[in-house]
């Protein structure tokens, strides 16, 4: 089973490995997968050839066919929930950070850390996970600890089936005040403020719900720049929570792409919550092995009450874009820097964000030959780096 999608979420939940205390944990849920099925090498190439000019065949979304139609009217259902192990890994206190965001990139669907752990002085701290029961759990550890720089791995216990950990962690999901008169509402919440912008969501594995540092930063930045009628591409979509925003503060099209297609089952999902048709958001599974320098993909149209996803085949042009907004990870952003800025119409704005606050010199100085007026903002040690896409630049 496929990773999720780059966006990354903060979140307070219930030790799972605690039943008779209540403790808080630092979450952090997935990314779409850098790897290859084996994991032998880290691909950050998963958009690398995203032109937006999509006509070239690729492998269609493994989802049960309910119509023996053509691609551009068939239905499918969207895929079951898969089953997961929980999986305890023991690690040295001062690579536990680091080592939590590379499980993250070789497999992992979820890390948590026990905060009372990561604030008091000692040596050794416990990672709680998840991790799909497909996955090759030590395989995926050793390729964790290898990529960090680890002398050997990590001691780890497997749990399996002992409790509905993804319950418990979707449960603990409150609605998130972004700023004022903005909030991400999980379905089950009734929103605190019915007169702001609510962006409703289904955050799944505790993902895309509005909490983490560069989610946050992404949205203002949208909030900022949306004045109407823009076309906007969500680069690295996930559940889709940037594109609807865009959409609800009055974006005229939203477009959202990612190389998993349980995210963009997510995104089509959050996107029906928020009463939000085909005729607004469209959503494109991307092959991440693709080659070619242009790829056709598979179009999610959002259907209101459908339980159904419609697969349509769509070309569009380079540059078309307003709003372009990334909030992956440094490596995929230093290295997808041609497309993403590609993408976008010149003078159009251009958001990065997904990479720490002592990161942010690497970003600015590949970005710099495409954008002007580059602007920093700063939350919890993450950032995001914004500026126009220049008017006479060649791309």
């Amino acid at each position: 089973m496929a990773a999720w999608h780059f966006l990354k979420q903060l979140t307070c939940t219930v030790g799972a490995h605690t039943p008779t205390l209540t403790r808080r944990l630092i979450h952090y849920s997935s990314v779409v997968p850098f790897l290859s099925n084996h994991h032998k090498i880290v691909r950050y190439q998963w958009l690398l050839h995203f032109h937006v000019n999509l006509h070239a065949a690729v492998p269609k979304p493994k989802f049960s066919t309910a119509s023996s139609s053509p691609a551009l009217s068939s239905v499918t259902s969207l895929p079951p929930p898969a089953p997961y192990t929980s999986v305890l890994i023991h690690c040295p206190k001062d690579t536990a950070d680091v080592l939590a965001e590379a499980l993250l990139c070789f497999g992992a669907s979820s890390v948590s850390m026990d905060q009372d752990d990561v604030s008091q002085n000692i040596d050794e701290i416990c990672i709680s996970s998840i991790f799909p029961e497909v996955e090759d759990i030590n395989v995926s550890i050793s390729h964790a600890a290898d990529s960090i720089g680890l002398k050997e791995i990590p001691r780890y216990e497997v749990k399996i089936n002992e409790e509905d950990w993804m319950k418990r962690s979707q449960e603990s999901i409150r609605p998130v005040q972004v700023t004022e008169g903005l909030w991400v509402v999980p379905k089950w919440c009734t929103p605190p403020d019915v007169q702001a912008t609510n962006i409703i969501v289904n955050p799944g594995l505790a993902f895309g719900t509005g909490e983490h540092a560069s989610t946050k930063l992404c949205l203002l930045l949208l909030h900022g720049c949306i004045k109407g009628g823009e076309h906007i591409l969500d680069y690295g979509t996930g559940t889709g929570i940037l594109a609807i925003a865009a959409l609800k503060f009055g974006a005229a099209l939203a477009v959202g792409v990612d190389v998993d297609s349980e995210a963009i089952a997510s995104a089509y999902q959050n996107a029906s919550l928020n009463n939000i048709g085909p005729d607004k958001m469209q959503l494109h599974l991307i092959d991440s092995k693709s080659s070619s320098s242009s790829i056709e993909d598979s179009t999610f149209g959002v259907m209101e009450g459908q339980n159904t996803c419609e697969i349509q085949t769509v070309t569009t042009d380079r540059e078309q874009f307003d709003v372009v907004i990334a909030n992956i990870l440094l490596n995929p952003l230093m290295d997808l820097a041609d497309q993403i800025i590609s993408c976008a119409k010149p003078g159009a704005v251009i958001g990065l964000s997904g990479f720490l606050s002592e990161q942010v010199q690497y970003i600015i100085e590949r970005y710099s030959p495409f954008l002007e007026g580059i602007e920093v903002s700063k939350m919890d040690d993450w950032a995001c780096v914004s500026g126009r896409k220049c008017r006479y630049l060649n791309t």
